[in-house]
């Protein structure tokens, strides 16, 4: 019986073993746990994983000055910082974890038990990474035919770029997300990294994974989802692909301007570095528009009479709305708007987007008590299912904490393989170099 999971969960009795890191594999294995799936982080005493979990030692200086302390509670890393860091805590919840040293032969086997017992297994290492302890599908498959593995590289298992390594900013470059941001007057350089490939690869790979389980319930087989970071990008781009492909016209950084749409812009509002994103699509909105914040002429005018002509005089009308739109608060020019049946949207800062009214009131924000963290908000599920709630069922795992269930409950192990296991520095709860030092500095 799972301690992770409500049977009736959507992927109740669903057993996944979690090998990835730093944010898309995370992300994707959160979203399955989320939906009730026993997800299993398979995590090495002797290998921190410092792109998930966060650095072991984090020195002073780094937490007081630099970027490293907004990852921790109060810019506080505390004695195990890899267990208070945000990245952790963010993508691990409903999550149980074990250690094992799969490196050595007894940790493979191990991980081979375990492996018969599981539906699906989730990594997203660089390619060749995990070929090179012997863990390919081919290898794995007659262990269990029913496996579903998904790989989610960077850029896929075959191809030229197989190997290649990369995180998001890479990703989204090669496949010219980072051209298509920023300002049209600016390069490439001052683009912020917005990471957009992992959170897209984790959602494409979570449908994949829920399309080979229904696949394995009328066939009974598994089999390998090989899935592309960067193709799964490609596909939130299909507008600048397309319009090279049909019209072999490549498009350029468009600021805040659309292709068809004018005015499309982010108006300013009142007090310091406050904005209101508009999207006006068709003349029909743009009368209400104009009738909204008190310019009901401005359809007349022969440079903004239609979408054309308000694209080629983005600045002059720019300027024409800003009047009114400095003269309020970015929420009230929403609410202002939108009563008009005008698609705006205020700018928030992060402190707003947790305290907004909107999301307060769908609860989409749930408050988690983590131990050796506190109590703070988390973003919840993504989705709300009437007849299966989801929610944050427990806070990410303690390095180890789930040992003794994976152990002892889901492989079965002897009293005396346990203790063994642990005397051998598989099983246990804290990195073996911090044990180390520990016991240096006594």
């Amino acid at each position: 019986m799972s301690i992770s999971a409500d049977p009736s969960l959507p992927l109740s009795g669903v057993r996944v073993l979690d090998l990835t890191i730093v944010w898309a594999g995370p992300f994707a294995t959160q979203i399955l746990a989320d939906m009730g799936a026993e997800v299993i982080r398979i995590e090495s005493l002797q290998r921190p994983d410092v792109n998930t979990r966060g650095q072991v030692r984090v020195p002073k200086a780094s937490v007081e000055q630099g970027p490293w302390g907004a990852n921790y509670p109060d810019r506080d890393p505390g004695e195990r910082p890899w267990e208070r860091s945000s990245s952790i805590n963010l993508n691990s919840r409903n999550k149980l974890s074990m250690t094992v040293d799969w490196t050595r032969p007894r940790g493979m086997e191990i991980f081979r038990r375990l492996l018969q017992r599981s539906d699906v297994l989730v990594d997203n290492n660089a390619a060749g990474t995990l070929e090179k302890l012997g863990i390919t599908y081919e290898a794995l498959s007659p262990l269990n035919p029913r496996l579903i593995w998904v790989s989610m590289p960077a850029y896929g298992m075959s191809g030229p770029y197989k190997y290649h390594k990369g995180y998001g900013a890479n990703v989204e470059a090669i496949v010219g997300h980072t051209g298509l941001r920023g300002y049209t007057d600016s390069d490439p350089t001052t683009t912020y990294p917005v990471y957009h490939a992992d959170a897209a690869a984790a959602s494409a790979a979570t449908f994949a994974t829920l399309a080979a389980l229904w696949h394995r319930r009328r066939s009974g087989r598994g089999q390998h989802i090989d899935l592309s970071q960067a193709e799964t990008v490609v596909h939130h781009l299909s507008q600048a692909v397309m319009d090279y492909s049909l019209n072999g016209r490549s498009q350029s950084t468009p600021g805040n301007r659309h292709s068809w749409m004018a005015p499309h812009d982010l108006l300013p509002c009142a007090g310091d570095d406050r904005w209101l994103a508009i999207a006006i699509d068709g003349d029909a909105e743009w009368v209400r528009l104009c009738a909204a914040i008190g310019r009901p002429e401005l359809p007349g005018d022969p440079r903004f009479a239609t979408v054309l002509q308000r694209r080629r005089h983005q600045d002059e009308l720019a300027g024409e709305l800003s009047t009114w739109s400095r003269q309020r608060s970015p929420v009230e020019a929403m609410r202002i708007l939108q009563a008009a049946g005008v698609r705006a949207g205020a700018l928030h800062t992060t402190r707003e987007v947790l305290d907004d009214e909107h999301l307060r009131a769908r609860g989409f924000f749930e408050t988690v008590e983590v131990p050796g963290v506190g109590r703070y908000p988390w973003p919840g599920p993504q989705a709300k299912l009437t007849e299966t709630p989801l929610h944050i069922r427990r806070p990410a795992p303690r390095l180890g904490e789930d040992n003794e269930y994976v152990y002892r409950e889901v492989l079965e192990v002897t009293e005396a393989e346990y203790d063994e296991l642990a005397r051998e520095e598989h099983i246990g709860t804290t990195y073996v170099a911090v044990q180390q030092a520990q016991a240096a500095a006594t």
